[in-house]
């Protein structure tokens, strides 16, 4: 089973996030389950959705405590609530935001390794795509980048089964961008990890042995 728990503020449609990464996992084949943790959304409250993602029907739902993924809607969210709660060392992190709001939120999450840790610009993104900060599409494009769980193929299925028209062309669009952007990151972050790695220690060459003095014959 992937989990995956998805952090916004009320408004920011953090359920039909979950919802179409369910239909991305059904579209691949597999079992998806989204709902929302608590009672109704409050605009400009702490809000979160899961998502259970297995090869088997899932069990009723429950909260997520040990997510494989957590997605962070908005970086303020950082310094007010406890996004990572339980998510273990190898977890994954994705975070919509760019400039000193990315910087801010990948040192919250140090300690992580670099390449399952990525800021991506999702709602910088989305107003170029669709001339509106609607980045569900794109930070589900950035999720397949980032963990694999679903592919990109399925989560274009899913956009153009839920809206339809330009607005499916322009959020497959988004959903494209976002991934190639997260791809490039993991392999910069990757890259300086390796460069930052202490150089291994030199292994003294073995000191020479004298060859044996002759025996003179009998």
């Amino acid at each position: 089973m992937f989990t995956v728990r998805i952090h916004g503020f009320g408004g920011q449609d953090v359920l039909a996030a979950a919802e179409l990464l369910s239909v991305a996992a059904y579209t691949d084949g597999r079992h998806g389950q989204a709902f929302r943790v608590g009672g109704q959304e409050r605009t400009g409250s702490p809000t979160v959705a899961c998502c259970r993602i297995d090869d088997r029907p899932l069990p009723a739902r429950e909260p997520v405590l040990t997510p494989d993924a957590v997605v962070v809607r908005d970086p303020a969210l950082l310094g007010v609530h406890e996004v990572f709660d339980g998510l273990g060392p190898d977890g994954y992190v994705l975070i919509d935001a760019t400039g000193a709001a990315g910087r801010f939120g990948l040192a919250a999450a140090a300690g992580r390794r670099p390449e399952r840790t990525v800021a991506v610009p999702a709602s910088e993104i989305a107003r170029r795509e669709l001339g509106l900060a609607l980045p569900n599409a794109a930070l589900l494009g950035g999720l397949a980048a980032l963990t694999g769980v679903v592919s990109l193929a399925s989560v274009e299925t899913a956009i153009r089964e839920s809206f339809g028209g330009r607005l499916a062309h322009d959020n497959v669009e988004a959903a494209r961008d976002a991934f190639a952007f997260v791809r490039y990151q993991q392999r910069e972050r990757l890259g300086a990890a390796a460069a930052e790695a202490p150089a291994p220690a030199e292994v003294p060459a073995p000191a020479e042995v004298p060859a044996p003095a002759e025996v003179p014959a009998p």
